[in-house]
């Protein structure tokens, strides 16, 4: 099984900006959380990391209420990626992509060479390795982007959040973050603003606008001119690639 929304609605105050959203990933896809600034797609990032409890409805892990299972494993199988992660102190990128092994260290410690191999894997797939002794503050935001998915990486997870994890990268990381994310053998949500990307990189669709779902699907059969135009309020071209079949999309001025 994996994770999973039934039905959930959360009410913040005073507003309701997630309203009845049913989400159903088939195991080991990723699946792209799309709409404008305001639509849910954070907050749904939220209620699916149990940082927050819905209102109304249930989000489950392994058909399981998230809120009854036990934090440690949950912290174990879920592995989130926010947009504003900082810190103050002066810590090096191994540091921080050591904390990933915390879910796994119990009351006596864990198992350092395990620690090590996970934390070595996740600065290499994330092309940080040259950087592992580097200060955070001296870190572009691009660079810091990379380390907190070299962290969510290093926890090994099976079910991977990401809430808008191109912001600050550059063409090139933004490619080969997706790709690498899509390889992964782990369930992916991932907030994204980018339509082609989502269209290129991700297996299925939920689209978002005011806290509800308005669409959902195979990105080919999401992604219409129509539902760009009423979702983004954008005139778009929609045509498929020959190569791929998946669908490009060309806004119109």
């Amino acid at each position: 099984m994996t994770l999973q929304t039934r039905e959930v609605a959360w009410n913040r105050g005073g507003r309701l900006v997630v309203d009845g959203i049913t989400l159903d990933p088939r195991p080991g896809s990723t699946v792209g959380l799309l709409g404008p600034n305001g639509s849910g797609k954070s907050s749904l990032i939220r209620l699916l990391s149990g940082v927050a409890r819905p209102s109304a409805g249930v989000v489950m892990l392994d058909e399981r209420s998230l809120t009854e299972v036990p934090r440690r494993d949950a912290a174990r199988a879920i592995a989130t990626v926010t947009q504003h992660a900082d810190t103050t102190v002066d810590v090096t990128v191994r540091d921080i992509v050591c904390l990933g092994r915390i879910p796994h260290r119990g009351v006596f410690g864990g198992d350092r060479q395990a620690d090590a191999e996970a934390v070595s894997e996740a600065l290499e797939r994330t092309g940080l390795t040259a950087k592992a002794t580097e200060s955070w503050h001296r870190l572009s935001g691009g660079e810091r982007q990379r380390v907190h998915i070299a962290r969510a990486l290093a926890q090994r997870p099976r079910e991977l959040l990401l809430d808008e994890p191109t912001n600050h990268l550059d063409i090139r990381h933004q490619l080969d973050l997706l790709r690498l994310i899509t390889e992964l053998p782990v369930t992916t949500v991932v907030a994204l603003h980018d339509l082609n990307l989502a269209a290129m990189f991700c297996d299925a669709l939920l689209v978002l606008k005011d806290g509800r779902a308005v669409a959902a699907g195979p990105p080919a059969e999401v992604l219409s001119p129509e539902l760009i135009t009423e979702v983004y309020e954008v005139d778009a071209a929609v045509t498929v690639d020959p190569g791929t079949g998946r669908p490009q999309i060309a806004f119109t001025i």
